[in-house]
């Protein structure tokens, strides 16, 4: 009897996988109806509701009544605040975040790549009144901002040439979507070791970011400080790179991955370069 080849066994649940992608969904843009869900996920209006109805009923997602609209629930926020205690990263950045954000009343940011995306795994707000891009659990684009630029020019080449293959998407007039003026980008931010984004994805923001490392110099995460361009002022911009720098390094150390010698081809924050300079792109 002749051998039959078997088609390898998939443990997914369906159900579960879709109300994965549901969240994540309400995660990138809150206050959706059933409707523009399932038209952006492919799902059916029906399957949509039930899957809704379902993370309602236990806290996943809350429903605003008036308007028929849902956003991420209470639930969700609990148990991020228990997974974010028991993880290493976020647990090392959490008082160093804190005293960023105390040292330059900005938002500060914590963004690793997910793939092809940034992700921006906790937040402090800043002192300052200013809704910006970043908000803990929300996907964002590689190409554009200060850390995700910064995760984009470490991640592996086949990542990045993967991303520019396609169409970039441009967030601001100042966004860069020429595929080559990218990747001259990319190449000057790991020369330097950081990145400064001037309203590339949020216009009036910038970002400040610096890289959180390895003990083999791998880069594992970016810590950002971002606020409005009307109060980036040179005094600013040398202060903020120098504190986003050094808090960089603190979490590395606090992670007990810090290694001098990996990071010493950093260039030094004193030495970026004058304002009239083609400026670095933002948030």
């Amino acid at each position: 009897m002749p051998d039959q080849i078997s088609e390898p066994r998939t443990y997914r649940i369906a159900a579960i996988d879709r109300a994965l992608s549901v969240m994540e969904a309400l995660a990138e843009r809150p206050d959706q109806g059933v409707t523009e869900i399932a038209t952006r996920l492919g799902m059916t209006k029906s399957i949509v509701f039930r899957i809704l109805q379902t993370l309602e009923a236990r806290g996943f997602v809350y429903r605003e009544p008036e308007r028929a609209l849902y956003s991420l629930g209470f639930r969700l926020a609990v148990l991020g605040e228990r997974a974010g205690g028991e993880t290493g990263l976020v647990q090392a950045a959490r008082p160093v975040m804190d005293a960023l954000r105390d040292e330059t009343n900005e938002n500060v940011n914590l963004i690793v790549r997910d793939g092809d995306r940034a992700l921006v795994v906790t937040t402090r707000e800043g002192r300052h009144s200013i809704r910006l891009f970043a908000q803990a659990g929300r996907h964002g684009p590689l190409h554009a901002g200060g850390g995700s630029m910064l995760m984009f020019a470490f991640a592996p080449p086949e990542i990045r040439e993967a991303i520019l293959s396609a169409p970039l998407q441009s967030f601001s007039p100042q966004t860069i979507t020429d595929p080559d003026a990218v990747r001259e980008r990319l190449e000057r931010i790991r020369e330097r070791g950081w990145h400064i984004a001037l309203n590339d994805l949020d216009e009036g923001a910038f970002s400040v970011a610096a890289p959180i490392r390895a003990a083999d110099g791998e880069v594992i995460a970016a810590v950002s400080v971002a606020g409005a361009v009307a109060r980036f002022d040179e005094e600013r911009r040398e202060r903020y790179l120098a504190a986003v720098s050094a808090a960089a390094e603190q979490i590395s150390d606090r992670l007990g991955l810090g290694d001098s010698a990996a990071r010493s081809h950093i260039a030094p924050p004193h030495i970026a370069p004058p304002r009239d300079a083609p400026s670095d792109t933002a948030a």
